[in-house]
């Protein structure tokens, strides 16, 4: 009996580590390896830079990719996924700004790695652990410095959105319940805010969900009702077949069709929506 227990326990220890394993090395990859991403923002032609956005004794480093305009053009503030900072988000901001939008993108890893650096400079999967750490009053306040330091771009037209992706999706619902004068939020595969956040709403609010993620899907039915009961607008979208994190995986050189073409529908509903909103 003790051997088959032992064995047993053993069995179970073994699995768990592989699925612990499985997840660090996914978080590596998706993360890390984005080279066709920076290979595509360092042929961009669109100016950008790298500016320090200073509040309350914190300092941000922030990415801004102006789009080619002789125009004042709304700024899109956009909230990187739980790998922080990574190349890919550098090169969805260039994205947005070829399709002209000023985009400005916060490190909020910004002071919090190794010897006060940011996140490039956490050993490879360790970004993650210390995205999922971060203080929900300190997000606030940084994306609310952030907005207020776009907004005064001479560029800018005093127009606001905010995107966010995978965790940077739940902190763009949540930041519509913070601040006022967001004309819409736009969240990709991200958890809702707390119900009772809700009725600060002021935005309308886009989702853009997998088919494939039930961890997130699961939360869209109450989330309906609850932005219902608010009376507020939540107007969601699933792409059937596309996986957790579509729009980084479906330009990635190995993307599957599903979530190859969840991010082309994505993309053109979500410019649509930007269009209409200003």
């Amino acid at each position: 009996m003790t051997l088959a227990a032992d064995g047993y326990g053993g069995h179970m220890k073994s699995k768990s580590s592989i699925i612990l394993l499985a997840f660090v090395l996914f978080a590596i990859l998706a993360g890390a390896a984005q080279e066709w991403a920076r290979a595509r923002v360092e042929k961009s032609p669109r100016h950008r830079e790298w500016v320090t956005v200073k509040h309350d004794g914190r300092a941000l480093e922030t990415f801004v990719v102006y789009p080619e305009s002789k125009d004042k053009r709304p700024v899109v503030l956009v909230i990187h996924e739980i790998f922080g900072m990574t190349d890919w988000v550098q090169d969805l901001a260039d994205q947005v700004a070829e399709a002209g939008y000023i985009a400005v993108a916060p490190d909020l890893l910004s002071g919090m790695g190794p010897n006060g650096g940011r996140s490039s400079d956490f050993p490879q999967g360790k970004a993650t652990e210390a995205v999922s750490h971060l203080n929900p009053d300190q997000i606030t306040a940084d994306l609310n410095a952030v907005a207020d330091y776009a907004l005064k771009i001479p560029a800018a037209n005093a127009k606001l959105f905010v995107a966010g992706f995978c965790w940077g999706g739940g902190q763009s619902f949540r930041f519509a319940t913070n601040r006022g004068g967001i004309a819409a939020a736009f969240v990709f595969y991200g958890p809702p805010p707390q119900t009772d956040a809700m009725a600060r709403i002021k935005a309308p609010v886009y989702g853009f969900y997998a088919g494939n993620d039930a961890r997130i899907g699961a939360t869209l039915p109450d989330t309906r009702e609850q932005m219902k009961a608010a009376g507020k607008t939540f107007d969601p979208v699933t792409y059937d077949g596309a996986g957790h994190g579509f729009m980084r995986a479906g330009e990635a050189p190995d993307a599957s069709e599903a979530n190859r073409k969840a991010r082309e529908d994505s993309w053109a509903r979500w410019k649509s929506l930007l269009e209409k909103g200003w």
